[in-house]
């Protein structure tokens, strides 16, 4: 058997029979900036979080080379298809890292995943993270993990396994990101599909969270970039009493018990499903269409969270650009039989799904058209000016006038 030989800096005590290779000045993998001893500790922190995600078809435990999981869950259909997906949190991490409020962008990464495969009418059967950080701190991912687990149980599906890869000079310490892959299942026979859809089929969109997890590289420019960690923390009129980091860290919503369940209670009555991200309605919508139909959506049809309009407002975007870059209130959309539309909002509303009947399918080339659209900002001036705050004095130095200039900023 080799024998283990432990090294330290200048020390030759530790290992008097060193090969002669092996100089006194030897570096170790932890000096390199990579800790393995910290990362089987993060292991243990996130086990918890980890188990309470299990399916009845997990097999096995986290720490093997690869996750395992039964299909039985096949067993029953006629022709079963493994649905994938992968996505990321992009720069609302930025957000969280500004916050220090890590326990949710989880959240987000299992719901940017698992809300697409769901546009199949796929049930998510398992989730896998990676997560690239600077410095590995078990406490810190546990935090992450944590996160991660409640979508997962929000979504159904089992944390199988994942990677925390520690990345000394390419990353700094506090840096971080994360990614992750999503399978579900579903029966090709009951799959959702643009070619289901036919001309009169009825709009149903489902209300977001907020901004979800997409334009953050512009909300951030227009609502964080050149203002304090004080000043993104203040409470605003506008939102509802919120300060813009809680407005923005809000988690994306996860739709797949819901949605499923309306399938389930109305067989054939959703012909398909447009999950609204990058792009806004306008680039997610028509991903759902034939080629031979567009979506034609009624403006003014369905309220926002006062997050969307607040960044909307303070970016200047015109409703068009608005609608191609932000959810615009709208999580996802369903297109649904015209005769079952109140049946499946029926069904959603039981499972506290805030429903809108937002247009319809029309005769076309695949595109989305609106109706209506300048009541996208009703309460909004035309020009979009936001006023900017005056200059402020020291973040330390809190003073009642200081508050009192954000609060007319926003009325």
């Amino acid at each position: 058997m080799t024998e283990r030989i432990t090294v330290g800096p200048g020390s030759a005590t530790d290992a008097p029979n060193m090969p002669g290779w092996m100089a006194e000045n030897t570096i170790t993998y932890a000096q390199a900036g990579v800790d393995t001893a910290e990362g089987a500790r993060a292991v243990d922190a996130i086990k918890e979080s980890v188990h309470s995600t299990y399916r009845p078809e997990v097999v096995g435990d986290i720490g093997g080379f690869g996750g395992l999981f039964s299909l039985a869950a096949a067993k029953g259909m006629d022709d079963p298809l493994l649905v994938s997906g992968t996505d990321g949190v992009g720069t609302k991490l930025q957000v969280a890292k500004l916050a220090d409020k890590h326990d949710t962008v989880g959240i987000d990464l299992v719901a940017m995943c698992v809300n697409d495969i769901l546009a199949t009418g796929a049930e998510p059967l398992f989730f896998l993270d990676y997560i690239a950080i600077g410095k590995l701190k078990s406490e810190a991912v546990a935090e992450i993990v944590k996160g991660i687990a409640e979508g997962c149980k929000q979504s159904g599906c089992a944390l199988i396994g994942g990677e925390m890869a520690e990345h000394p000079g390419v990353m700094d310490s506090d840096e971080y990101d994360l990614s992750g892959f999503a399978v579900g299942l579903v029966d090709r026979t009951r799959m959702l599909d643009p070619a289901n859809v036919a001309e009169g089929d009825v709009l149903l969109g489902l209300a977001s969270s907020g901004l979800h997890s997409n334009g953050y590289s512009l909300a951030r420019k227009v609502c964080v970039e050149g203002r304090t960690a004080y000043e993104t923390r203040l409470p605003r009129p506008s939102l509802g009493g919120r300060s813009v980091q809680e407005a923005l860290l809000e988690p994306t919503r996860i739709y797949v018990k819901q949605v499923r369940a309306a399938i389930e209670q109305n067989p054939d009555a959703v012909h398909a499903l447009a999950h609204i991200t990058g792009g806004g309605i306008t680039e997610n919508l028509n991903r759902a269409l034939p080629d031979t139909l567009d979506a034609l959506v009624e403006v003014g049809t369905w309220t926002m969270e006062p997050i969307v309009a607040y960044v909307c407002a303070a970016a200047r975007l015109d409703e068009m650009e608005a609608l191609k870059t932000f959810n615009m209130g709208l999580g996802m959309v369903l297109i649904v039989e015209p005769e079952e539309a109140d049946a499946v909002q029926a069904s959603l509303e039981a499972q506290g799904e805030k429903v809108f009947r937002v247009g319809r399918v029309v005769a076309g080339s695949g595109e989305v058209r609106y109706e209506n659209v300048e009541a996208l900002f009703p309460e909004l001036p035309s020009d979009r000016a936001v006023q900017e705050p005056p200059a402020v004095p020291d973040p330390d130095d809190r003073t009642t006038e200081r508050d009192t200039f954000y609060e007319e900023e926003d009325e």
